[in-house]
């Protein structure tokens, strides 16, 4: 039987309390367990030996575990009428339309566990260019407000009002107002 290391620790601790190098009490203090836990794992010890320290549950199937059929019937389903869905929507269409009730991280691990890969891949993201500048001054006109305290502590919060050319980057008008309103704005054009 091949110990873990936590349960290795456990073994040495408890064969030093059954040889009488320890007690209960530093036994419980070194694995962080109570006494009564360290008796119990002792007798234990006593009568079945290393295997005693050993979870009781290891090498048995859990209790939730998806059964072979399920599995089975998982991956035919994938391959033969659903072979073009990703692993979300397979999860949605075995509750749906097979009546198979599996949680998509399920569905994947079953998937990948059988050397199938989700058929869709994620799309690279596209490549974000900077839009070219209007080749002649006058054809694109921007402009927008900006409320910030322009002028410090020294006075109110002020909104800039300006129009900017697109071709040549060349300040058209600016204002500097109370809010961002249409008069401002009309300022802007005249």
């Amino acid at each position: 039987m091949t110990l873990t290391t936590k349960e290795h620790q456990r073994l040495l601790v408890i064969g030093r309390v059954d040889r009488g190098d320890a007690t209960a009490a530093q036994a419980a203090a070194v694995l962080g367990l109570s006494e009564r836990q360290v008796r119990r794992i002792l007798a234990a010890y006593r009568k079945a030996g290393a295997a005693a320290v050993a979870h009781g549950n290891r090498g048995r199937t859990p209790a939730h575990a998806i059964g072979g059929a399920v599995r089975q019937q998982v991956l035919e389903l994938a391959q033969t009428r659903y072979p073009d869905l990703n692993d979300t929507r397979l999860t949605e269409k075995l509750v749906d339309a097979e009546g198979i009730p599996l949680s998509r991280s399920t569905v994947r691990r079953i998937r990948r566990q059988a050397g199938l890969a989700s058929p869709r891949k994620r799309r690279a993201p596209k490549h974000r260019r900077r839009r070219e500048r209007m080749p002649q001054a006058g054809l694109l006109v921007q402009w927008d407000g900006s409320q910030h305290a322009w002028l410090g502590d020294r006075g109110p919060r002020l909104v800039l009002l300006a129009a900017i050319d697109d071709a040549t980057g060349q300040v058209l008008s600016a204002h500097f107002r109370g809010q961002e309103d249409a008069q401002g704005y009309f300022h802007v054009l005249a």
